[in-house]
Order: C-alpha cells, then sequence, then structure tokens
C-alpha cells in the first residue's frame, strides 16, 4: 500500500502529494528508484532511506537487478551522486542509515559526503512535516529499524498515479497491516531511545506474515 497526502507548501496553489513506499527488502526498494526514473520522475523529488544492518547493500544483494536499481546503487555503492544530500546518518532508535534526497536533506539538515553524522531532528517530525500521517511515519520508521527501506516521492498531482502505479511493482509493505502486526507483539510506537536492530533481529522479523 502507498502512503499519499498533500503536503501544503507556502504557495498554496502548488499541491505535491508526498507517495511513500516501504519495503523489507533493499533490491524491492533500488527497482522502484530504477524504475520511477525510467519513468521520467526527476531525482530531485526522490528520497530513499535504508537501513545500513547489512553494512552496505551494495556489498551483499545490490548486484541483483543492479540496472533497475541504478540510482540507489550508485547511492550505496560510492558512485556518482544520483541523488542529492548523499550521506550517511547515525538516526537515534535505528542506528546507520545509507540517505539520499530531499526527505533526508529535511532530515539531517542537508546531510552529505561521507561519515556518519548525528541526524538533526527526529525522523517523525521530518516524515510529517513532509506530509506522512504519523501512524504511517511510526510504521515506517521502525520498518527502517528493523531492516527495512523507505522511498518517497513529491508528486505533482498529474504525476501521483503513475508514480503509484511504479512504487505498487515492488512489493511494498501495507503500514496498516504491518501496524497491527507490530502492535499485536507488543509494539506500540517507534522509540528514539530504543536499541537499533543487529542483522540477527532483522533475520528474526522474516516470517510469512512479514
Amino acid at each position: 500500500m502507498i502512503d499519499g497526502t498533500l503536503a501544503a507548501l507556502k504557495d498554496h496553489s502548488i499541491t505535491p502529494t508526498t507517495l511513500s513506499a516501504l519495503y523489507d527488502a533493499y533490491n524491492d526498494a533500488a527497482g522502484a528508484v530504477g524504475d520511477l526514473e525510467a519513468a521520467g520522475i526527476s531525482t530531485a523529488d526522490i528520497s530513499v532511506l535504508v537501513n545500513n544492518l547489512h553494512n552496505h547493500p551494495e556489498t551483499s544483494n545490490a548486484g541483483t537487478g543492479a540496472e533497475a536499481g541504478a540510482s540507489v546503487g550508485a547511492v550505496v555503492g560510492g558512485g556518482a551522486v544520483v541523488l542529492t544530500g548523499l550521506g550517511m546518518l547515525a538516526i537515534p532508535g535505528i542506528g546507520p542509515v545509507v540517505a539520499a534526497g530531499w526527505l533526508i536533506a529535511a532530515l539531517a539538515g542537508a546531510a552529505a559526503g561521507a561519515g556518519v553524522g548525528a541526524a538533526a531532528g527526529g525522523i517523525i517530525g521530518s516524515m510529517t512535516t513532509s506530509g506522512i500521517p504519523e501512524d504511517h511515519a511510526q510504521v515506517y520508521a521502525e520498518g527502517i529499524r528493523r531492516g527495512g527501506a523507505l522511498v518517497s516521492v513529491r508528486a505533482q498531482p498529474e504525476k501521483v498515479e503513475l508514480i503509484r502505479s511504479v512504487l505498487n511493482r515492488h512489493s511494498p509493505v501495507d503500514p496498516d497491516t504491518r501496524g497491527t502486526t507490530y502492535r499485536s507483539a507488543g509494539w506500540r510506537a517507534f522509540d528514539e531511545t530504543a536499541a537499533p536492530y543487529i542483522a540477527a533481529d532483522a533475520e528474526r522479523e522474516r516470517t510469512p506474515d512479514f
């Protein structure tokens, strides 16, 4: 399920929609970004936030479908910077992430370059300010914490359906269903004070229900 809400700008004649999709697998997020670019969506409107649990996706599974995920592969592989605001961040409650794009600039104060710096401001606040409903932002943040990847796109009205269809091709998480699953195990909300997951924790999350 793709999340989409109107994010009002200071110029109220322009009302882009923020469409976000959480993916459990890096390759799915990479494929979505590649297909978005192939569909003519500007890289300036795409943002990616990938958990770095597995020490950079390019060393594990980024080679699969590399053409479709060229931009994300370049981001995490140290190649040409395709998306803006490339960098690595240490997000409270999540740990190290590979990040690029407009949402990351909002989160980290235009984070760029190598090295891990502490994120300035909370991830939930950055998401909600960008137009993502808080209940979904909570699930997205927790999903990233557990090893997932978030793709967010700013869409003008005429591009909304196109972007939604592209994001849906790559098996995104339904945030409502995932939230119910998390809560059934005792989760209440994303906790910035929680210890980041390790790879073994993330593997235990990969059940048929997920």
